[in-house]
């Protein structure tokens, strides 16, 4: 069974190392890293990791905090594939996709940005409507989208009052990015969190900026 760890750590020689000698002791294996974010004196890593199908995901949690400067934002189950270069695929297949590139789009960020699904958005005379989801996007849309159109990528109130209150129930955490100059916009949802990082939020900016190049 493979995870999603978001963990912070002291942004220090050794901190990693030491949170894989202390995932080790429970038999867990780090597939991947990838580095969220990086403050004053603090790092926010993803970790996919590997534990035999018997083991329980709290034994990563407990594991980790018992060094004490480790926090574990949130774990969720990975099915993902593991690739360092995931943003110059997704923008190489939405070039050469034949037919429709925003289903291309959004049914490949889920797994580039590790979110849960992908919606885009447009505006008509009716208001805000859906044009294209990922197949894990909920049925449940909302009836407004006050926050359109947008000029920058920005994280999205969870609580608003605008969103359905199944994602509410769900703790969806959300974010969106301009789809170049037009009134389309790109929606990611994280069921159950964690929140979006500035540092996610900015790269979902720079990727909807140069996938929206490619769409022309």
């Amino acid at each position: 069974m493979s995870y999603l760890l978001r963990v912070q750590l002291p942004d220090r020689p050794g901190s990693l190392g030491s949170l894989a000698v202390a995932l080790g002791t429970v038999g867990a294996d780090i597939l991947s890293l990838d580095v969220v974010e990086r403050g004053a004196g603090f790092a926010v890593d993803d970790l996919v990791v590997e534990i035999a199908p018997n083991a329980l995901p709290d034994t990563l949690i407990t594991a980790a905090e018992s060094l004490g400067d480790v926090r574990v934002d949130s774990i969720r189950p990975y099915s993902g594939v593991l690739d360092t270069h995931r943003e110059l695929e997704l923008i190489d297949n939405v070039a050469n996709a034949r037919d429709d590139r925003l289903q291309v789009l959004v049914d490949g960020i889920p797994r580039v940005l590790r979110v849960g699904w992908s919606t885009v958005l447009d505006i008509g005379p009716q208001g805000a409507y859906r044009l294209v989801g990922s197949q894990s996007a909920p049925q449940t849309q909302a009836a407004s989208v006050p926050w359109m159109p947008l000029q920058k990528p920005l994280a999205l109130d969870a609580d608003a009052e605008w969103v359905p209150e199944i994602w509410r129930d769900m703790d969806t955490k959300m974010a969106a990015a301009p789809l170049g100059p037009s009134s389309k916009a790109l929606l990611l949802g994280r069921p159950g969190g964690p929140d979006f990082r500035p540092s996610e939020v900015a790269r979902l900016g720079y990727l909807a900026g140069i996938v929206a190049t490619v769409l022309g």
